[in-house]
């Protein structure tokens, strides 16, 4: 197969794309990514070398550079990892999440369409990722599933049921083979440190404040990316073309609980106190529209196609921690920027071209 892989050089994608170009070499994978903030790189490192794997530093807004790419490649297979996914920049800046992730939505609809012209007599496959924030916010008790109503909260939720409901508007509209996966929250290495258990990880290993937003009460059901990326490639083996399937990890925990669980690790880790990391923990200001309870159903999922997670949450949290503090170069890099600087220096033809209006990096 032929498979593009957007926002490959992100946190979910890059764990993806490490995890399958070597186990499939008979496959080739483009990685399709605009190299924001988020877009990193370095993580595509010890794969960026291997023959069946290249990069492409484009916008999927761009509709001209989409259809260049599909033009080229004449992919098999699309995963759609590609969209602003911070809440908080969500908020300040809505615009650039309707633009990536509605309008560059499209324009891989658009282009898949037109590349696969009988997609009925074909083995062509469009894997949109998306995320439970669609479906709003749960109380104590209940968790989501694949017929839950949409709900979003946040401009970033509401973008992305927005590309929820484009994608499948082309199925039916067009007859376009997709699949959608609604994912929990994922963790694990090679994740921006904007997040929450970078955060913490990184700020407690350097002795900063640990920000909490509220009382800390809110819950999460937490996966391991490794596992999310396994979901993903059973849906687009064994999938049915046309379904919506629910990817959670079956580990709800608050968020003041995961905090104290990382203090408590990274004390361990470093011999020093327990009590003085957990001293970093200090509470702030709630975010607007802070969903207070996401859980996930992914029976369906288990049911169906026999997938179930497989890390549990202690141990995916050490095995995170340990990523991070193994990884230090990696970690000052992005703090540095110098994945940014990456760009400038290793895919100047790119940025060359963009000038001339055929890519938009």
């Amino acid at each position: 197969m032929r498979i593009l892989v957007t926002g490959g050089a992100g946190f979910i994608g890059s764990n993806f794309l490490n995890m399958f170009v070597p186990r499939y070499p008979e496959h080739s994978f483009v990685c399709f990514d605009k190299l924001t903030y988020a877009g990193n790189p370095l993580s595509l490192t010890g794969i960026d070398s291997a023959k069946n794997f290249s990069l492409e530093v484009a916008d999927i807004a761009d509709g001209d550079v989409v259809n260049r790419i599909f033009g080229d490649f004449r992919p098999d297979l699309v995963v759609h990892f590609a969209a602003e996914s911070h809440v908080d920049r969500s908020i300040h800046d809505p615009g650039a999440f309707v633009r990536t992730n509605v309008v560059g939505t499209m324009q891989l609809l658009n282009a898949a369409r037109a590349l696969w012209k009988d997609p009925s007599s074909s083995t062509a496959r469009f894997h949109h990722v998306s995320t439970d924030e669609v479906y709003g916010s749960l109380r104590e008790e209940g968790a989501f599933t694949e017929d839950s109503r949409y709900d979003p909260s946040s401009p970033y939720a509401a973008s992305k049921a927005s590309s929820d409901h484009l994608v499948r508007a082309f199925h039916r509209t067009y007859g376009l083979p997709i699949t959608i996966t609604n994912c929990s929250n994922n963790y694990g290495p090679r994740q921006a440190p904007e997040k929450l258990i970078p955060l913490t990880i990184l700020n407690a290993l350097e002795g900063r404040e640990l920000p909490v937003y509220g009382s800390g009460g809110n819950c999460r059901d937490w996966l391991y990316v490794d596992d999310h990326c396994e979901a993903i490639w059973k849906v687009i083996e064994c999938g049915q073309v046309g379904q919506t399937y629910n990817v959670g990890g079956n580990e709800e925990r608050t968020n003041i609980d995961v905090v104290r669980a990382l203090c408590e690790l990274v004390a361990q880790q470093t011999g020093r106190s327990a009590a003085d990391v957990l001293g970093l923990i200090r509470f702030v200001e709630d975010r607007p529209g802070h969903d207070w309870r996401y859980a996930v159903d992914s029976s369906k999922l288990k049911r169906e196609l026999g997938w179930e997670p497989t890390l549990r949450f202690a141990e995916g949290l050490a095995r995170t921690l340990a990523w991070y503090i193994a990884n230090p170069a990696w970690v000052k890099a992005v703090q540095a920027g110098e994945h940014q600087k990456w760009l400038e220096k290793n895919y100047d033809r790119r940025l060359r071209t963009a000038n001339d209006g055929r890519t938009n990096s």
